[in-house]
């Protein structure tokens, strides 16, 4: 997954956000997720908290009850809308984070 976050996605997150003051995330943890590694987590952290007010809406798609639970005890903290769906509600997520 370190390499998906150097390659993928901080790249696009940076640029989008070189056009946008505040941008919308759909993070899918699909059925063949297992988990992160220290380094995933670490990179995910920085991404973050280097654009911590950058972010309006994260909707989080996973059916494992602890990304569930770990995503909905810090979206507290994050100054951004946050909800978490099902893998059977992807297209729900993306709704959501989509609307105006």
């Amino acid at each position: 997954m370190g390499t998906d976050y150097e390659s993928t996605i901080i790249p696009a997150v940076e640029e989008a956000l070189k056009h946008h003051a505040r941008i919308r995330f759909l993070y899918h943890l699909g059925p063949g997720f297992t988990g992160f590694d220290a380094a995933a987590l670490w990179e995910d952290a920085k991404l973050g908290l280097a654009h911590f007010s950058g972010w309006e809406r994260i909707a989080v798609v996973s059916d494992k009850p602890w990304v569930r639970a770990t995503v909905g005890a810090f979206s507290i903290v994050i100054p951004a809308k946050v909800r978490v769906f099902a893998d059977d509600e992807f297209d729900a997520a993306r709704e959501w984070v989509c609307e105006s």
